[in-house]
């Protein structure tokens, strides 16, 4: 009988190697058998194989069906962008704006597209020519052709126009850029040695320090000397979202009763919010803050006019210090104790400037770009000449000042929208110094909508032209070292408010441009590229988290030059919109622990009849009406995403200027210029609207 031979084991592994067996059978004729592998007859069958005509055809179908697929969803995609496009930009469907706020730019709006159109028009000429062979781009000089070598009459109106801009339209683009590359080079240098003087603190960790610990005592009443008498104040106008959450945190600051007094400063025109104002203090001053709420019937001076109410009240000589806030600003409970024991044994110190920390930076792509530039004005600017100079400008809210200080600086004045600047500089020139404290930060917000955050920036650049008019004179007088007034009118007025804004606007957005069809007058690439780079990484430094948006910052900056520019002009020359000013749009957000706080604060808080304990029914009716109000006014609202038709098209424009340097120029900078054109049109589409929170 053979014996049974059972290779499942083999079978069942992955080994190959071959091993010789010797079987003794029955049967001469199988005396050897070599085993290898598993017999090829019991080899798993390859895919590939046995495939027929007919499953390779519903294979192909199947990729052409999904092929089809593909391009048919994109089709659907882009008829569904161009259907949007023409009816938010041609029919203005969708798109909420005032009658009043159409008109306003409409000039500038028509310059830019004319200017589109013309350079559209000659970028098509430009490229006809160039594949006719009749571009001259690459010789250092301009090859006249003779009379025998003119070809028809465009050939001539051609060269006609090759001659008239290099004799005459190129020499003074090629002046101005000089003069504008020059100005940038200035600019540059200074925000290097800007940058310089806060790595050296960092190194040196050199900051203000407070000797000793001026508040080292278990028994708060009995060491109530050491508590100067303090002033808050918290100006605010129709602060409906915010007005809540300034004033609880205000009065909470961790400061002695009797030595605190909270000053609402209302400047609200609507009623509503006047009584739901009113019912917040009140409720606060049950509690036992001392807090009053002013309103005043004649609003004249903005904010200025305001503070300087406040200050005309009788009791205000009986403070030393004055903190102010602004409406959407929540301070710390230790806010006080970090910055007034500062002025302690330093008499001749006027002001302690706190820093600001915004609790919706990451709320869009706009606020993650106005954090970069924040932070950069307080962690280098604010903090350098704090350091190496005791002088920098007021942020106008956060700080602390010494009310002789105000006093003899001659108070707050209403002739400009810049109070904050103007009594600083003032301040300056009486020989009061400042102190910039980086770790102490209060919570705030930045505008989170393209419209809100334009009229701040068109507020905070037309005021500083209209202050440097009015303190030139007064600086000049003034008995200050010949050093500091060079500071303020070359570097702090001139540099940073003048030339700043002038030189972007005209570089990228006047001169870049115009070399599309003037190649003659061609920017250097390290004027265009290498520098503008540099620069914004030094920008980004301290906020190390917003690198990856390193190439929209550089493309931003550069459009919202336009709005700066035309801020810094109206300001210099007192232009109609230069004394224009509009209250910054709050969203009243909160911090993740600020919402804890105040979720654990109203489970302690009493009930609202042991609450309002000395009002009447009638004054509890009308508030629970108020409450039903402002639940009702807290609904959210639909945004809706403006799109402003001058500053988009200022991207298109852009990006055929990129278009045309590519066609212009040699080197691996083309492609960066084609990117910032197309990142201008991605930016433009996703910043220059309303942002959808």
């Amino acid at each position: 009988m053979a014996p049974r031979l059972d290779f499942s084991e083999w079978w069942s592994k992955d080994t190959r190697k071959g091993t010789p067996v010797v079987v003794t059978m029955e049967n001469p004729n199988y005396s050897v058998v070599e085993i290898n592998g598993p017999d090829a007859a019991f080899r798993p069958v390859e895919k590939s194989r046995g495939k027929n005509a007919k499953q390779v055809t519903w294979v192909l179908l199947l990729k052409a069906h999904r092929a089809v697929g593909c391009v048919a969803w994109l089709a659907t995609f882009l008829w569904a962008l161009l259907g949007a496009i023409k009816k938010r930009l041609i029919f203005r469907q969708g798109v909420s704006m005032d009658n009043e706020k159409l008109g306003k730019g409409k000039l500038l709006f028509t310059v830019i597209k004319m200017f589109l159109v013309t350079s559209l028009a000659i970028l098509a000429f430009e490229i006809v020519a160039y594949f006719k062979g009749w571009h001259y781009f690459r010789n250092p000089h301009l090859h006249m052709p003779r009379t025998s070598d003119i070809q028809g009459l465009l050939h001539m109106v051609y060269v006609t126009w090759l001659t008239f801009r290099a004799d005459y339209i190129a020499p003074s683009i090629q002046a101005l850029s000089n003069f504008c590359v020059v100005l940038f080079l200035i600019q540059s240098v200074d925000r290097m040695v800007l940058c310089l003087g806060c790595l050296w603190i960092k190194y040196k960790k050199i900051k203000p320090r407070i000797e000793g610990n001026p508040f080292d005592s278990d028994d708060v009443e009995g060491s109530s000397y050491d508590y100067p008498m303090v002033l808050v104040q918290i100006p605010m106008c129709n602060e409906r979202e915010v007005y809540e959450q300034s004033i609880s945190a205000v009065c909470q600051l961790d400061w002695p009763k009797d030595r605190l007094l909270v000053q609402v400063l209302d400047d609200s025109d609507d009623e509503s919010i006047q009584y739901l104002i009113k019912a917040e203090v009140g409720k606060w001053s049950q509690k036992g803050i001392n807090i009053i709420y002013r309103h005043r019937l004649v609003r004249t001076g903005y904010k200025a006019g305001n503070l300087k109410s406040a200050m005309s009240c009788d009791y205000v000589k009986d403070y030393e210090f004055v903190a102010i806030f602004d409406a959407d600003f929540q301070p710390n409970p230790d806010f006080l104790k970090n910055t007034v024991p500062h002025f302690k044994d330093n008499p001749q110190l006027g002001l302690v400037q706190a820093r600001w920390s915004f609790v919706n930076k990451d709320e869009n792509l706009l606020t993650r770009l106005q954090n970069i530039n924040l932070c950069f004005h307080f962690e280098v600017e604010q903090q350098v000449n704090g350091v190496f100079l005791n002088f920098f400008g007021f942020n106008g809210t956060a700080g602390v000042w010494r009310i002789k200080a105000l006093e003899e600086s001659g108070g707050w004045l209403e002739r400009t929208t810049v109070e904050d600047m103007d009594i600083a500089v003032r301040a300056h020139l009486n020989g009061w110094k400042f102190i910039f404290l980086n770790d102490v930060k209060v919570l705030c917000e930045v505008p989170e909508s393209y419209e809100a955050y334009r009229k701040q920036q068109h507020r905070w650049h037309s005021g500083p032209m209209q202050l440097f008019r009015l303190c030139l004179p007064a600086i000049i007088t003034s008995k200050i070292a010949l050093w500091k007034k060079a500071n303020l009118i070359l570097l702090f007025f001139l540099l940073r408010k003048l030339i700043l804004p002038f030189y972007s606007f005209t570089l990228f957005c006047i001169i870049l441009p115009l070399t599309m069809f003037v190649p003659e007058a061609e920017l250097p690439v390290w004027v265009i590229c290498y520098v503008p780079v540099f620069m914004s990484f030094l920008n980004i430094l301290p906020a190390p988290k917003s690198f990856p948006f390193i190439v929209p910052y550089l493309l931003f900056e550069n459009t919202m030059s336009v709005t700066k520019f035309n801020a810094m002009v109206s300001g210099l020359f007192q232009l109609g919109s230069s004394y224009e000013w509009v209250v910054t749009k709050k969203a009243g957000r909160s911090s993740e622990s600020d919402l804890l706080a105040a979720a654990e604060r109203e489970s302690k808080t009493m009930n609202q009849p042991q609450l309002y304990r000395g009002a009447s029914e009638s004054e509890l009716s009308e508030l629970n009406q108020l409450k039903e109000q402002k639940e009702s006014a807290a609904a959210p609202k639909k945004k809706v995403n403006k799109i402003y038709r001058k500053e988009l098209t200022l991207a298109f424009l852009l990006l055929t200027a990129s278009v045309r340097s590519l066609l212009a120029a040699q080197g691996v900078h083309f492609y960066f210029l084609l990117f910032q054109g197309l990142t201008f049109l991605l930016v433009g589409l996703d910043l220059i609207g309303e942002q959808m929170s």
